[in-house]
């Protein structure tokens, strides 16, 4: 083995100790932010106002597919009073990409429910923003773009 090899060996062996704990700690986060994206779903789907509550930021930025753009209170309000229903949200293959304590969620997604009594069956594309405060996951932003 010539020198440059040794040393291309040691710099890869090395990259490969030090690399193995982020990327476990990486899935360990990404599970984290999976269970959060299932609670959301549960809890919309129920309008369950106390869970949302310890899921939504209060700088929530909450954007629909139609380009109606809500905070927090709007968002929750629109729940609770029935003129936002959500009969079920079902992911296709979810992207989760973790940035130190903040987290990114992409997917495909079919939203079944109704608006203001107008029923709707979008299939959409889907954009998390969630960040980790005081020990877990709050959802700061969402944004739905229709698909064709």
């Amino acid at each position: 083995m010539t020198h440059l090899q040794r040393l291309a060996f040691f710099v890869l062996s090395f990259m490969l100790c030090f690399s193995s704990k982020p990327l476990h700690a990486q899935k360990g986060l990404a599970d984290e932010v999976k269970q959060a994206e299932q609670k959301w779903i549960a809890s919309v789907t129920s309008k369950d106002q106390s869970a949302l509550e310890g899921i939504l930021a209060k700088e929530l930025v909450y954007t629909h597919s139609t380009g109606l753009v809500e905070d927090k209170s709007q968002y929750l309000q629109a729940l609770t009073s029935g003129n936002q229903k959500y009969d079920s949200i079902e992911y296709e293959a979810p992207a989760i990409q973790i940035y130190g304590s903040t987290a990114v969620v992409a997917t495909k997604v079919v939203m079944k429910g109704a608006t203001k009594g107008q029923p709707f069956n979008n299939q959409l594309r889907l954009l998390h923003v969630w960040v980790k405060q005081g020990g877990k996951w709050m959802l700061v932003a969402h944004q739905t773009t229709r698909l064709p």
